[in-house]
């Protein structure tokens, strides 16, 4: 099964290039502090604005780097289903272990199409498929009845869940079959759905604080709700600072503060964080230094 806490990587820049030295430290930085697998090429990558040709040097470069210490799943998604089995096929060759494909976005299909789309995307490939529903940002809702459906297609192993409705992602929970994953995408959330059984998270927000992240699931697996609850404690503050403006902006600006990453920078349509919250982070991380 998929479990326990997975990075949704950067995608780091330096003047409009990839930043592939910044990237392969990235990696090694987050395998020393014990993330259980990484997830490039999501939204959090900027996976939108990246062509052919890079998203093919990050996968190899991941796999590379990586080097089966932890397993890799590729976001490759899309709203037209044709298009998304085609890039399957270009990056088969890449030894990775999956993928994440998010629910088709912008054209709205009904449930039927959401089911197709699903089945054929798995059909077009042997790697396990992890489901992405944020119907906040893709204004369509993969219904738990049709997820529970799509969970018996042999390597659709499971859902990264940020369905936006708390009592949808409860019910996902008390439904799932055995040894169907429901990772929460809800980095506010994590807690909550830990406590009720989820299997792990994928969160942009653990790019911060990465080791109160790991804590949380750690005491969570020893069945120690006291201590989770602990570790969530200082990061129930900071998840919403980091997504106060444009996500990945914040967590790049602390990222290059940190010295992880030669430069801040995202591309366009997303720029840079204002003045104002890059004031706000760094009083919030200076105050957790003084104490």
């Amino acid at each position: 099964m998929i479990t326990g806490l997975w990075l949704p990587i950067i995608t780091p820049f330096k003047d409009n290039a990839v930043d592939f030295k910044s990237y392969e430290r990235l990696i090694e930085h987050y395998l020393a502090l014990g993330v259980d697998g990484l997830f490039p090429l999501g939204t959090t990558g900027e996976s939108p604005t990246l062509d052919e040709a890079e998203i093919d040097e990050l996968v190899e470069r991941t796999v590379a780097t990586v080097a089966g210490r932890v397993p890799v799943f590729v976001g490759v998604g899309g709203n037209a289903t044709a298009k998304v089995e085609k890039a399957l096929k270009r990056l088969e060759r890449h030894a990775f272990e999956g993928i994440v494909s998010v629910c088709p976005y912008y054209n709205r299909p009904g449930q039927d199409g959401l089911l197709a789309h699903f089945r054929a995307i798995a059909a077009a490939t042997d790697r396990d498929v992890l489901i992405y529903n944020i119907p906040y940002r893709t204004a369509v809702n993969l219904s738990n009845d049709s997820l529970i459906e799509l969970a018996a297609v042999k390597n659709i192993v499971g859902v990264k869940d940020s369905s936006g409705s708390i009592a949808q992602s409860l019910e996902l929970l008390a439904r799932r079959p055995e040894g169907f994953s429901v990772l929460t995408g809800e980095d506010a959330l994590y807690f909550t759905m830990m406590a009720n059984g989820a299997e792990g998270g994928i969160l942009a927000a653990s790019h911060v604080m990465t080791e109160r992240f790991i804590e949380v699931g750690r005491r969570f697996a020893d069945n120690d709700v006291a201590g989770a609850r602990a570790a969530w404690a200082p990061l129930a503050p900071m998840v919403p600072l980091l997504f106060a403006e444009a996500n990945p902006m914040p967590i790049k600006y602390l990222l290059w503060r940190q010295g992880l990453i030669a430069s801040p920078e995202c591309r366009l349509p997303l720029t840079r964080i204002s003045d104002g919250l890059a004031k706000r982070l760094d009083a919030f991380f200076a105050e957790r230094r003084a104490a």
